[in-house]
């Protein structure tokens, strides 16, 4: 055997080049981050935006020079089936969706439909170019599980859910179980924990509103009495977690599984108060105290999720550890604060990626 010959089979191989790939909710924390990864890879990319906002970091990261752009709206049928038929897609990320619980408490029907709607929307354009769509990977959330007394929760828990947005993802998850069973669609749908990183611009949510909070020397607030437990994922591991469901999906092993949800979670559940004093470390402003309102409601008490299905069937694992991250992420919003003065509205991003870092503070 050549030495060349040698050297390519011991390379990974890499499945991307000339696949053409849809991405709903590309201006959003990991849809932006998933989209720049998927282009390095040699992807062609289409996103389908509603709106042309510079100001996301699908924008000013210039990742947008890199793809496709198709405009349309998850609730109009005609304009995702389009992007699906017209471009000849034949991978999908969906992580378009409100994912905001305050205004899915304050907004149902509008979280219903963009969430609800939105899915079995593209679902069903996928079947309708079942032919061509070999892979479609649905960002649920470990909110579909709605509060449960058995922690961690496994892939096996009832999906349970009360409140509207919680209840929005419960439905977008059966309906993609649905759509799998009952029309053989490749379909992997992922249950991550609180996704945080650089990217995040709503400044409502724990991570980025703590930081920048900290950078401009002001008190923390935290909505909550402080002690709610979650998970917290750092966005590059989230996208190692979406590219790990879609190549899963190509794998015979994946034909005949009828489980196809996954968790993930760095297994290192933390109360929201322990966050936000880890957050304010890494900003070096351990002398702010967090101003604790305890005015949350519809957030469940305590939620972690057992990710060793992923650990066994994708040989995915959280390799991020939350101070690295942290430290990471306090960076891009030093860099990115400088370079803008004013902050975005927090509602700019209604139709986002899926299941960011939510103010559960």
């Amino acid at each position: 055997m050549a030495p060349i010959d040698i050297i390519m089979k011991t390379l990974p191989s890499n499945p991307w080049p000339d696949r053409t790939v849809l991405v709903t909710g590309p201006t959003g924390i990991v849809g932006s981050q998933l989209v720049r990864r998927l282009v390095d890879l040699g992807a062609n990319v289409v996103c389908f935006v509603r709106d042309h906002d510079p100001a996301t970091a699908l924008w000013h990261s210039g990742t947008v020079e890199r793809v496709s752009i198709a405009n349309g709206r998850l609730e109009v049928f005609e304009e995702v089936k389009a992007a699906v038929i017209e471009r000849e897609i034949d991978t999908v990320f969906h992580l378009g969706a409100q994912a905001i619980v305050g205004v899915g408490q304050r907004d149902p029907v509008g979280t219903f439909e963009s969430n609800i709607r939105g899915t079995y929307h593209l679902l069903d354009a996928c079947r309708l170019c079942s032919d061509r769509v070999k892979r479609i990977v649905i960002a649920s959330s470990d909110k579909a599980y709605g509060e449960c007394e058995t922690l961690p929760y496994t892939e096996s828990t009832p999906l349970a859910a009360k409140n509207p947005y919680d209840v929005s993802k419960s439905c977008a998850d059966l309906i993609a179980q649905s759509y799998a069973a009952s029309y053989v669609l490749p379909v992997a749908i992922a249950r991550c924990g609180n996704i945080f990183g650089p990217g995040d611009l709503n400044w409502s949510r724990l991570v980025p509103g703590t930081i920048k909070a900290a950078l401009n020397d002001q008190r923390p607030t935290i909505r909550s009495d402080g002690t709610l437990i979650r998970d917290y994922l750092f966005v590059d591991d989230a996208v190692d977690a979406y590219l790990a469901m879609a190549e899963w999906l190509d794998r015979e092993e994946a034909q005949g599984d009828s489980q196809r949800a996954f968790n993930f979670s760095s297994n290192q559940p933390l109360a929201v108060l322990a966050m936000t004093r880890m957050i304010l470390t890494s900003c070096s402003r351990e002398n702010l105290d967090p101003l604790i309102l305890n005015q949350a409601r519809g957030e469940i008490k305590t939620q972690h999720l057992d990710s060793s299905r992923a650990n066994k069937m994708l040989g995915w694992k959280s390799r991020t550890t939350i101070e690295t991250a942290l430290k990471v992420t306090v960076e891009w919003y030093q860099r990115y604060l400088n370079r803008h003065t004013a902050p975005r509205s927090p509602h700019r991003l209604h139709l986002a990626d899926e299941n960011p870092t939510r103010v559960s503070a």
